[in-house]
């Protein structure tokens, strides 16, 4: 079964081009309940923390380098099946793969300056949203 919680980011590439409200929007537009929000920023080792999954991966210096390049929003939202309807509502990494009315589509500007992330996964959304989120913030 499913989840009903997942947790999302935007990005500082959005957030710096005015497109946090319009996203939100979107989100909200499209059946999500926000269930906890926070504007803040992450310094290089946090950034590092939330993808250490990545370390290994060429592209992890300047994955921490570009999130920790400006101001984010994290959020924990709900809907049915919320993983998968959140995955399909971003569209694909690269916006100019993503299908016409996704997130990326409209706001992003390269596969590195994506304007959002999603969790791919029930479990990873659990983790992530506990990297920002007590479990008092996220389940009240």
């Amino acid at each position: 079964m499913s989840g009903s919680r997942t947790f999302t980011m935007i990005k500082p590439d959005a957030v710096l081009n005015g497109h946090m409200g319009a996203i939100i929007q979107d989100i909200t537009n499209a059946g999500f309940k926000i269930i906890a929000m926070k504007y803040t920023r992450l310094s290089a080792d946090r950034a590092g923390e939330f993808y250490a999954v990545h370390k290994e991966r060429p592209f992890y210096a300047d994955l921490v380098s570009y999130m920790s390049s400006g101001n984010i929003v994290a959020a924990v939202l709900e809907k049915e099946n919320a993983v998968l309807a959140f995955r399909e509502l971003i569209g694909a990494t690269d916006p100019q793969k993503a299908a016409e009315g996704t997130i990326r589509k409209k706001y992003a500007a390269s596969i590195s300056a994506n304007a959002i992330h999603g969790s791919d996964s029930d479990e990873n959304a659990v983790i992530e949203a506990g990297f920002f989120f007590s479990q008092l913030e996220m389940f009240v």
